[in-house]
């Protein structure tokens, strides 16, 4: 229906064209997105045929999910439909990780029949944006390395792996080690022991030595103990003091074994465990018989 035969619309007819409410018409018409091209003598608004296709054009932008705000920018020429397609994108991945997380999570509680305030810890660490996730990971790594510039920085890029975020559709399993993990390295205690691996590890090093010798002496110290163990070799014998030795050279037995109960912390072996799990690798050997040789020997040595 025209208004007084100009072949304006009134509201009326213009919602009979399209088949939207003249509520929706009029809230769309009130927040900028389709003005009035005219006013009656009454003060009522008119619209053109224009406006119609401008209506169907807000209608589809609606139905994607667009805000009237963007809706208002594509109509404007401040942006394109596919700079806010492109947008939307974005914003929806990231609501499908979270609700993925919170599936998870859903499952996780139902298997293992949480109690209410475990459910609420759960849930609240894993609904965790990513920037807060990111937060808390930072601020995990500069306690234990902050002024500690001589650490060996392949150890730094380990940790950093090994405190992973959750992937985007993580499993059950994957929720619960991830919420440990976020536990464990908010824990004072753990971090203070993660400090003094990382002072033991820069007091060693001077500024020639290259990336990766700490991991390496690791693994010599393991495959030595290893092969100790496989030769039946009985610490604080003679030949056991021969292998320290070859190990060692001349550091102090009680230093080292100051420095070894840093790396041998159950509490580090439970880090690189949940952290396997988060990240979806085979889960580490703690190497406990290997290192309880060398302590072995480092005591009988040192209380000889």
């Amino acid at each position: 229906m025209t208004h007084d035969g100009t072949g304006l619309l009134t509201i009326g007819a213009l919602a009979r064209a399209t088949g939207l409410s003249v509520r929706t018409i009029r809230y769309w018409s009130d927040e900028g997105a389709l003005p009035p091209v005219a006013r009656s003598a009454g003060g009522y608004r008119l619209y053109d045929a224009a406006s119609v296709a401008r209506l169907e054009l807000v209608r589809t932008l609606r139905e994607l999910g667009l805000g009237l705000d963007d809706v208002r920018r594509v109509l404007t020429g401040e942006t394109t439909v596919a700079q806010v397609a492109a947008a939307h994108v974005t914003a929806l991945d990231a609501r499908i990780r979270s609700l993925k997380v919170t599936r998870a999570v859903l499952s996780t509680v139902a298997r293992r029949g949480s109690t209410a305030e475990e459910t609420t810890l759960m849930n609240r660490l894993a609904r965790l944006s990513a920037a807060e996730r990111a937060r808390i990971l930072d601020d995990f790594m500069t306690e234990i390395f902050e002024g500690l510039d001589t650490a060996d920085p392949d150890i730094r890029s380990r940790l950093r792996f090994a405190a992973a975020d959750l992937p985007d559709d993580p499993t059950p399993e994957q929720v619960d080690a991830w919420v440990e993990l976020v536990e464990l390295i908010q824990d004072p205690e753990f971090r203070t022991t993660m400090r003094r691996m990382i002072e033991f590890n820069a007091a060693d090093r001077g500024p020639d030595v290259p990336s990766g010798s700490s991991l390496w002496f690791m693994s010599r110290l393991i495959r030595t103990a290893g092969d100790a163990l496989r030769e039946g070799v009985e610490p604080g014998t003679p030949r056991a003091a021969a292998v320290l030795r070859e190990l060692i050279g001349d550091a102090d037995p009680a230093a080292v074994l100051k420095r070894l109960a840093a790396v041998a912390d159950p509490r580090l072996n439970r880090y690189r465990e949940l952290s396997a799990v988060v990240n979806g690798v085979e889960r580490p050997s703690a190497h406990a018989e290997e290192f309880g040789w060398v302590v072995a020997a480092l005591e009988a040595r040192a209380a000889g």
